[in-house]
């Protein structure tokens, strides 16, 4: 249970400071399993640039050895730093301790970039499910009109609190995942197993099927930037991370065995194939049933998004690292004005390309994805007294050798980028430099109120000093005694 503080610091309630207001509610098991699932995920949707770009074999195998060189890994990785560093500011409190606040900030720099942007892709995916329905909002003003609705529409709904969240989420999955068992079970005596092993008849795009492969199987570290308002943390997110895995893995695997096995020409396979696999196997009502499905898929990874980018500029305003307003909650418990420049985001984003977009995405989360491995290691290494509610049950160098294919994938991802991608993520490098010399001289002139960046460890695993009430908020919200 959460203990709060009823002191004030600088004439505000610590627990208004720590981000609790009386009507948020914490997460549990449920809700964050199906948080965590929209985060990376949402469903099968997306699958299918990949096919068409590499073909059916290199599609199955993709599917099934990446999460075993990816996706595994980083969420093991995960789920041992998140329990050892419970708030909001989630991976920034990893590259922080590791590395300083300097690196911190960069971390938090590049993960909101990449999250704003790979939300700028839901509404308009959304709205391109609901265009073989109505095909006026197609182009024109009702195109943009519904467009900047969806997103204003979607933002309420995320400021109205991560229990609301949570709860739509959970039922936004079995909506998602439901149709596709059905595809599954149908489809079975249908698959041909031989079609699974078919090469692409031209040439393999493999920038584009590695850039769209990775980017269905990333952000198992976002859910950290919520772990402040997990009920209990240190046994919930393990297991959150791993029940979500296998819902993630599932819904690629099966879905895709089925449709390859149906379906080989991968020619055919472009956005929206999923539906017409569906009419063919099992006749058009399940055909529109995966349109429903796909629709209510976007909401989901929007609003699981938008909660992690919000929340992770709350929590790095709760280390200091950002003024202080940012950290403060609406009367729902949410990060209003995190909330309002995450949709602002998003909203000039929405006219970019599918593909664009997504190769901009994966560039900046590589770069972040790489400094949490390398935070991971350190912190193995330099500050092993530091507790482990959950440990990933390898030594260090077994943990360093896990993470090597997954730091070469990295590696190819960031290679096979377009160069006005690599351009965009370099002028990023710069950009954090000056944001933070910039906030570090507000905090120093006293332009506007921030709270103390003086600490960077978990209170127990600090020696010699006690810490301040205003910067205890860890350890209240974990009900440390």
């Amino acid at each position: 249970m959460k203990m709060h503080s009823n002191s004030e610091v600088d004439g505000e309630p610590t627990s208004q400071r720590q981000g609790h207001a009386p009507q948020s509610s914490p997460l549990t098991l449920l809700p964050l399993v199906a948080i965590i699932f929209y985060e990376v995920s949402g469903g099968p949707f997306g699958l299918e640039g990949a096919v068409y770009a590499g073909g059916p074999f290199y599609s199955v195998l993709g599917f099934v050895a990446l999460p075993l060189i990816w996706s595994i890994p980083e969420a093991l990785m995960a789920a041992e730093l998140s329990t050892m560093f419970p708030e909001n500011s989630g991976y920034v409190a990893w590259i922080t301790a590791a590395f300083g606040p300097f690196w911190g900030f960069q971390e938090g720099l590049w993960s909101y970039l990449s999250g704003v942007s790979d939300n700028a892709i839901y509404p308009v995916l959304f709205l391109s499910y609901l265009v073989k329905a109505a095909p006026v909002l197609e182009e024109g003003l009702w195109h943009w009109v519904f467009l900047f609705t969806t997103v204003f529409i979607l933002t309420y709904l995320n400021y109205r609190g991560l229990t609301l969240v949570g709860r739509l989420a959970i039922v936004l999955t079995a909506c998602t995942l439901l149709p596709f068992v059905v595809l599954v079970l149908i489809g079975i005596p249908k698959i041909n197993p031989k079609n699974w092993g078919k090469m692409k008849a031209g040439k393999v795009h493999w920038g584009d099927f590695l850039q769209n492969i990775f980017w269905n199987v990333n952000y198992w570290d976002s859910a950290s930037t919520l772990a402040g308002e997990v009920a209990d943390p240190k046994r919930d997110f393990s297991r959150g991370l791993f029940f979500a895995g296998l819902l993630v893995i599932c819904s690629y695997v099966f879905p895709l065995l089925v449709g390859l096995g149906t379906h080989p020409n991968s020619d055919l396979w472009e956005d929206g194939y999923l539906e017409t696999i569906a009419n063919d196997v099992g006749g058009r009502w399940l055909g529109i049933w995966i349109l429903v499905s796909a629709a209510l898929s976007n909401i989901g990874q929007f609003e699981a998004e938008m909660s992690s980018d919000s929340f992770q500029l709350q929590g790095m305003a709760e280390r200091g690292m950002l003024p202080a307003f940012l950290a403060k909650k609406s009367q729902y418990g949410t990060p209003l004005v995190p909330i309002v420049l995450s949709s602002l985001g998003v909203a000039t984003q929405i006219s970019k390309s599918f593909s664009s977009v997504v190769e901009l995405v994966n560039v900046l989360y590589c770069m972040a994805a790489l400094l949490e491995i390398a935070a991971f290691i350190k912190l193995r290494i330099a500050r092993p007294d530091i507790p482990r509610p959950f440990t990933v049950p390898l030594g260090t160098c077994g943990c360093a050798l896990m993470l090597v294919p997954a730091v070469i994938f990295c590696g190819l991802i960031i290679c096979t980028s377009s160069w006005q991608n690599m351009l965009v993520a370099g002028a990023v490098l710069p950009t954090g430099i000056f944001l933070y010399g910039l906030i570090d001289q507000a905090r120093k002139r006293s332009w506007c109120h921030f709270y103390p960046l003086n600490y960077t460890m978990p209170p127990e695993c600090q020696v010699g000093e006690e810490m301040p009430p205003e910067t205890a908020s860890y350890s209240a919200l974990r009900g440390a005694p």
